[in-house]
């Protein structure tokens, strides 16, 4: 493909958002291959290991486990890097290329790998070789990867190691159980930090594995909370700041401004990076990073404007759902669609996943997706519904803003709107059969 076809330079915004990010066009095979190179060299020789989504939540808890382990990496020549790689956006403008996980629940996988390569694989970057420093190896996953990072564990971690998996909710346990098994034979220790809604039979089989499974309240606490008090280590008290603005972002409570810092660092800053980051200054990001971040809003901004112009609503049952189209910053995006009235928003990504947000009217996002090949939060979940064969399927997707996957998702909420509308009369005949 040539180069020139990906290239966003120079395109208006209001098309190269309505395609994936370059990653999304770099073969799988090829892809693949990285990715299992990099975590051979991650995993190897490790002391720990910690399995964790790519998000702010999953990456605190990731800097707490090496904090325990004294693990940490010298934030310097992370400090050094980014720098640079401001001082080239303001000369260029910035590329807008990354689409790592600026969510909890539905980062595509292949975005976070991509991602997390392009930010940390330049020949003359200091950081370039980071993932194997640390004696804690850090492998990050979405909810769709968790199977091939255990497997990855597997393959390359020596006997007797301590594995951690965090900020992560298999929806079966099918595709994890051989993995597991044979990491329960081998690990001296396995934990497991959530605070996702865990099926009861799933959790069952993960524990009976030996594995210890805490799960928060998903309504309380974010992973990082669940992480810093099941840890046996004596933190200072930055570390359980940071838990606090993590859960103010990730929980969607948006009472501290520093969680828009470090949900949107996290966004655009490899997996090693933000760990190491937030590890040595907390929720207080250093000026560096905050004028990096900065850099980056002004594109942000102008992609959640055109989702948001994009949007359509629907009337489903008692619900107003937005539905609308583009590569953005979800939560920004549902947020404000939420202020103009809808009750529920659908973002649908050019890479075929979406983003179902909720409100204090609409507690069923999770529902939602679960019937769409994904599953999360009442009020925040993600989905990538299983309707894409080829690549005629992707440009039709690209060329009508996610005709196919906008319907399927509308059906299951008008699925949902009639299992609770059963729900209810179900109820009001057994009441009127009570009152006879």
């Amino acid at each position: 493909m040539d180069d020139d076809l990906i290239d966003q330079t120079g395109t208006p915004l209001s098309r190269y958002t309505k395609l994936p990010g370059t990653g999304f066009f770099y073969p799988d095979s090829l892809d693949d291959e990285r990715a299992e190179r990099r975590a051979s060299e991650t995993i190897e020789g490790s002391e720990a290991v910690v399995v964790a989504d790519g998000d702010a939540d999953g990456l605190a808890c990731a800097a707490m486990v090496r904090e325990a382990y004294d693990a940490a990496l010298d934030v310097a020549d992370f400090e050094a890097a980014i720098a640079e790689r401001t001082a080239e956006d303001d000369e260029s403008g910035p590329d807008g290329d990354a689409d790592p996980a600026d969510a909890d629940l539905d980062a595509d996988p292949a975005d976070a790998d991509s991602a997390d390569l392009d930010a940390e694989s330049e020949a003359d970057d200091p950081t370039a070789d980071a993932h194997t420093r640390s004696p804690v190896g850090l492998i990050s996953a979405g909810p769709y990867s968790l199977d091939t990072a255990l497997e990855r564990v597997v393959a390359y971690a020596d006997d007797g190691i301590d594995l951690y998996v965090c900020d992560l909710c298999p929806d079966e346990f099918e595709p994890i159980e051989e993995a597991l098994d044979a990491l329960s034979a081998s690990c001296t220790s396995i934990r497991w930090f959530d605070h996702h809604q865990w099926d009861a039979d799933v959790a069952a089989a993960v524990r009976e594995r030996g594995v210890d499974l805490v799960v928060g309240d998903s309504d309380e606490e974010c992973t990082a909370d669940v992480t810093l008090r099941s840890l046996t280590h004596d933190f200072e008290d930055r570390w359980t700041e940071l838990a606090a603005v993590t859960r103010d972002h990730d929980l969607w409570i948006k009472e501290d401004p520093r969680s828009d810092d470090l949900a949107d660092y996290s966004y655009w800053s490899g997996g090693e990076e933000y760990a190491t980051v937030i590890g040595a200054y907390g929720a207080d990001l250093p000026e560096v990073v905050r004028e990096y971040v900065e850099s980056r809003r002004v594109e942000k901004a102008a992609r959640i404007d055109a989702a948001v112009e994009r949007a359509a609503t629907h009337e489903v049952g008692d619900w107003r759902v937005a539905v609308t189209y583009g590569r953005c910053s979800q939560n920004e995006v549902a947020e404000e669609l939420r202020e103009r009235g809808a009750d529920a928003a659908v973002i649908v990504k050019p890479a075929g996943s979406a983003s179902i947000r909720g409100s204090e009217g609409f507690r069923r996002a999770h529902e939602v997706a679960g019937r769409v090949n994904g599953g999360g939060h009442p009020q925040a979940a993600g989905c990538k519904p299983d309707i894409y064969d080829d690549m005629l399927d992707y440009a039709h997707h690209w060329t009508t803003e996610g005709q196919a996957c906008k319907r399927v998702i509308l059906a299951a909420f008008e699925a949902v709107a009639e299992a609770v509308e059963a729900g209810e009369a179900d109820e009001d005949a057994e009441a009127v059969a009570d009152d006879e």
